[in-house]
Parts: structure tokens; C-alpha cells; sequence
């Protein structure tokens, strides 16, 4: 779906944001680009839909040179920056129904879109009385509005409340059943874990590590199996005691904790992708 060799852009003031980047993208995949404020993130993603040229090295997009494509381009892509960008003398009916007409192809219902992020209620309402978290859901359903094949998506989840960011995810994940690729950057390790099947950190301009955040937490995690416990079935302070994975089953503590404590808790030691972009980094995500 997606391309990317050796991609180097630097501004024209000098600054090199992006330094050799290679990574490619599978036909109904959601991939995370993950970095603090300055890593390259964005700066790739303008690339990749067109609002920065003159890069150097190759891009590929829906089996073409993204330096081919001619406006028709953004027919096959959806767009969804950080921050919302509408008509805020317009209601969010009519800034839908204005994108709308800005493609040629099949397009989806407004009112639909709408209710599908919660806003159905506000239709006919203003812009310019929207919070912020309303005018990222309407931001983040017009990228989806004429049914785009590759979506690429700035920080989908910011300002949001659990509740509708738990939405957007669900949206994306049927995005992903129905066989669209999703580009997606952001620095909220949580997301990504939850959604991304494959993700890349970036630091200063460059790719330091791609994989799936499954494999990522099995290479880094601790194979040791905490538990927490009250002795003797009492209501004591709760106790801990830590063991190898390896061989647990033949553990008479382990055993013994089991048959003899209330427990309290128990789980593996797995790494947090904010714990392995730090250990593999060195940087902190802020």
C-alpha cells in the first residue's frame, strides 16, 4: 500500500527532519508512528500526503510514485490533522456537506458520519461553539467521508475523554475489517499498543526500531510472574513475591502462595511500549 525508502527532508532553513527513513505499510494494516514533539513525525506525514515536497529518496503509494500522482491522489487518500481545521461560522452539518463536494467519487452520509462519533445532537450547530474534543471527532469522520482506501491520521485521540476516544478506536478498528491501511502518528504509547498492528520509533529524523507492540513487549518484557497476596486468607497487608516464568509450574512457593493465600493479583512482568521506546531510545516521550 505504502512505500518508503531512504526518505530525507530537510527545511528550507536547514533543519533535517527526516534522515533515511524506510518502512513499508501492508494493505489493511494500522501502522504506528510513534516519537516526541520534534521527532519527524509529522514532517513525514506532510510528506507522504503532499503539503511538503522536494524530498529526497523514493515514495510509493498505491503502486505509484507519490511524485506522479496529480490531485486525483487525494480521491484514494483521507487526511485527519492534529488540529481541527473548519469553517467555524458553518454548522457541522454544512462543513461536512462542503467536503463533500470536493470529490468526484461515492461519498458517505453527513448525518451518518455524525452519529457515528456522537455528534448527531449538534448537527445544526456552530462550529465556533464546539469544545475542542467535538471539532476533533468532526474532524477525524471528514477524513472518512468519501471512503478513502489509506487514511493517515495526526494524534486521532487528543483532547478526547475516554469514552469517545474509546470510540475512535472502535471506528478504527472496523476501518481496518473493511480493508483500509491506516497511517497513524502520535506520542500516546496506550493507543498504539491498543490498535497498532505494527509500530516504528522515530527520534531525530530516524527509525530506531519497527515491529508489532506484541513482540515488542515479549523481547522486553521480564519473563517473571508477580503475585500479590494477603497470608493466610486474612485481610493483612498485602505481600508480593516474584517468580521465573520458566519452570513455574514446579515452583513449591509459587504453589504454595496459591494454596495457602487470599490473592490479591497476578500477572507477568511485560514492558509498556513507553518503557521499551525508553529503554531502546534513550528519550523520554515528552
Amino acid at each position: 500500500m505504502l512505500s518508503v525508502e531512504n526518505l530525507t527532508y530537510t527545511y528550507p532553513e536547514g533543519t533535517e527532519a527526516v534522515r533515511g527513513v524506510d518502512f513499508a505499510i501492508e494493505q489493511g494494516e494500522i501502522f504506528g508512528f510513534l516519537g516526541p514533539s520534534g521527532a519527524g513525525k509529522s514532517t513525514t506525514q506532510k510528506v507522504l500526503i503532499r503539503l511538503l515536497r522536494g524530498f529526497q529518496g523514493q515514495i510509493t503509494v498505491l503502486g505509484k510514485p507519490l511524485n506522479e500522482w496529480d490531485d486525483s491522489y487525494y480521491e484514494q487518500v483521507g487526511v485527519a490533522f492534529e488540529l481541527p481545521n473548519h469553517y467555524q461560522k458553518l454548522t457541522a452539518l454544512e462543513n461536512l456537506s462542503l467536503f463533500r463536494t470536493l470529490y468526484s467519487g461515492d461519498t458517505r452520509d453527513p448525518a451518518e458520519l455524525l452519529e457515528m462519533v456522537g455528534l448527531a445532537a449538534d448537527a445544526d450547530t456552530r462550529l465556533s461553539q464546539f469544545s475542542k474534543g467535538m471539532q476533533m471527532r468532526l474532524n477525524f469522520v471528514r477524513a472518512l467521508i468519501h471512503q478513502p482506501d489509506l487514511l493517515f491520521l495526526d494524534e486521532p485521540t487528543t483532547g478526547l475523554d475516554p469514552v469517545n476516544g474509546q470510540k475512535i478506536k472502535e471506528i478504527l478498528r472496523q476501518q481496518k475489517e473493511e480493508g483500509r491501511t491506516i497511517f497513524l502518528t502520535t506520542h500516546d504509547m496506550t493507543v498504539a499498543d491498543q490498535i497498532c498492528d505494527r509500530v516504528a520509533f522515530i527520534v531525530d529524523g530516524e527509525i530506531t526500531l519497527i515491529d508489532s507492540p506484541r513482540n515488542l513487549r515479549l523481547q522486553h518484557g521480564q519473563r517473571r510472574v508477580r503475585v500479590e497476596y494477603h497470608q493466610d486468607g486474612t485481610s493483612s497487608p498485602a505481600q508480593h513475591a516474584e517468580f521465573p516464568l520458566d519452570g513455574l509450574a514446579d515452583s513449591d512457593h509459587f504453589l504454595n502462595i496459591l494454596r495457602t493465600n487470599r490473592i490479591e493479583t497476578i500477572h507477568t512482568q511485560e514492558a509498556t511500549l513507553e518503557d521499551i521506546f525508553i529503554q531502546t531510545t534513550g528519550r523520554s516521550l515528552t
